[in-house]
């Protein structure tokens, strides 16, 4: 009997172990790019095999990313609007920022270009040539960080864009989703370096205008307040933010390659 009991203890420690390594998981609410751009899937394996911690990405628009994370629903969040990031620790959601890695937003169109926007001597003029109405220009449309820096760049030149014009027309989707809207309709549009570069169907589109240092794009990674959310898996959650920031996370990220062309560039700060 007694030995049957021993087992039993046994096999239920066992079981307890698995559970609570099987607990070994974070969720993070993420910008759609590092996502589409295939990132994750580089790179979480990886930390996985090195932690035995299981990644959970909920990949969706900034906008609704920060919601998300506000409400609880995430331990980190890793997203592209600083000013909305800091607004975010501002307000005690989050315990501090830091800068994770860049990239930079280009204007995709027609191979043709038909506005000329190639020749552009910056973004304020290939805005100005779009405000005209004479080719259509598709918008996000849905707050997400290319959202909110898209409408920072009109507000930039003075201009608020209309929806209604019939040449300004807003999706309310993800990146891959409004490329394939540009794509099919021949139309103007501005997307992350990263989301084009892993975007498969081209066809007929390309990089129309890209450089100016206002399309810098900035990502940083953030963990959610214990003390606002008390359920937030704080050493799993700083493990994987650790990680991502220290000189093996970072080289991992310049690391990653498609089509030849590295879509991250780390730049995080210093610990």
């Amino acid at each position: 009997m007694f030995r049957k009991l021993c087992i039993a203890f046994a096999l239920l420690a066992s079981f307890a172990s698995a559970a609570l390594a099987q607990d070994r998981s974070i969720l993070v609410q993420s910008t759609t790019s590092t996502q589409n751009s295939g990132l994750y899937d580089y790179l979480l394996p990886i930390f996985t095999e090195e932690t035995g911690i299981t990644v959970n990405v909920v990949a969706v628009g900034t906008g609704q990313a920060l919601k998300n994370a506000e409400n609880g629903d995430a331990d980190v969040l890793l997203v592209h609007a600083k000013a909305s990031e800091e607004a975010f620790v501002t307000a005690g959601y989050g315990v501090e920022r830091f800068d994770l890695m860049y990239n930079d937003f280009v204007i995709l169109g027609p191979e043709a270009d038909p506005l000329d926007l190639g020749s552009a001597a910056n973004i304020e003029e290939v805005l100005r040539l779009l405000s005209g109405g004479e080719g259509i220009f598709v918008s996000r449309g849905d707050d997400s960080g290319t959202h909110k820096k898209e409408l920072a760049l009109w507000a930039s030149i003075g201009f608020t864009p209309d929806p209604y014009s019939g040449w300004y027309r807003e999706t309310g989707s993800g990146m891959g989703a409004t490329i394939r809207v540009a794509v099919e309709m021949g139309a103007y549009t501005m997307t992350d370096r990263a989301t084009w570069i892993a975007y498969e169907n081209k066809a007929g589109t390309k990089i129309v205008f890209e450089g100016d240092p206002p399309l810098f794009n900035q990502y940083g990674i953030i963990l959610v307040n214990p003390e606002r959310h008390p359920h937030v898996k704080v050493e799993e959650a700083q493990i994987f933010i650790d990680w991502m920031l220290s000189d093996h996370g970072q080289a991992l990220i310049n690391g990653y390659i498609v089509n030849g062309q590295q879509l991250f560039f780390a730049n995080a700060n210093p610990m």
